[in-house]
């Protein structure tokens, strides 16, 4: 939907919904940030779960499709102003709102042609057999956030570079942490890594991550972990108090 309304120069009105959390924005209006913005890739396939397994609050399609039909009515009659630029959050267990400002990414890939998304977002995840003939040529290894979290508690002690923006650095990270550093760029900080110590890559779902680990190892660098599902993980499975996005 954002790819179309960008090529299209339609203004696209955003919600989505998951458990008892909402977010609504609107994109792509006036000069403003558009979706990839926010989010430049989807997470791997078969990290984010289906309404089937993660549920969702009966009444939260109401309030945030509410919020979205406010914010159309608005733009439509040309008055007050406008979500855009701003990410709107609910959630309903607090009966809370916050708010965070959103940015065009300066770096951002134009977008020109809409491309075969089902490839893209929904393809299902490996078998055990693929996954495990694929994790054997990566130039990295993979850590769960479960395992990592044992380590570091038992005295382990990596680099960790944090690969996400800045805006997703100000949302949420981790409470552990050495550098921040966005993963398009690099390979333009490898000669700065340590090469005495092991370093972990996180970022939003572990996707980013994986990238830049590869390119890091392709560097000369060694001893590269990923950090699998990211910061999403880790307050799903370690820290529920961390907010998502």
């Amino acid at each position: 939907v954002n790819d179309a309304c960008v090529i299209l120069g339609k203004p696209n009105v955003y919600g989505s919904i998951f458990r008892f959390e909402g977010q609504a924005s609107v994109f792509n209006h006036a000069g403003g940030p558009h979706y990839r913005d926010l989010y430049p890739e989807p997470p791997p396939p078969g990290v984010v779960p289906g309404c089937a397994e993660g549920g969702v609050l009966g009444v939260l399609p109401g309030i945030i499709g509410v919020i979205q039909a406010t914010e159309t009515l608005k733009l439509l009659a040309g008055l007050g102003t406008s979500l855009s630029g701003r990410l709107l959050l609910y959630d309903a267990l607090e009966m809370s709102f916050r708010e965070l400002k959103l940015r065009r990414d300066p770096n951002r890939q134009p977008i020109t042609e809409l491309i075969d998304y089902e490839q893209f977002c929904g393809v299902p995840a490996l078998t055990a057999a693929a996954a495990e003939e694929t994790a054997m040529d990566e130039p990295f290894d993979r850590i769960s956030v479960t395992d990592f979290k044992a380590r570091w508690d038992a005295g382990w002690r990596p680099y960790m570079l944090d690969v996400r923006k800045a805006h997703e650095i100000d949302i949420v990270r981790l409470p552990m942490g050495d550098r921040v550093h966005p993963h398009e760029t690099v390979d333009q900080i490898a000669g700065e890594l340590p090469t005495d110590r092991e370093i972990v890559l996180v970022c939003r779902s572990g996707r980013r991550s994986a990238t830049a680990a590869a390119v890091l190892a392709a560097a000369g660098l060694q001893k590269l972990y990923n950090l699998e599902g990211g910061v999403l993980a880790w307050a799903e499975q370690i820290d529920p108090s961390l907010p998502t996005y």
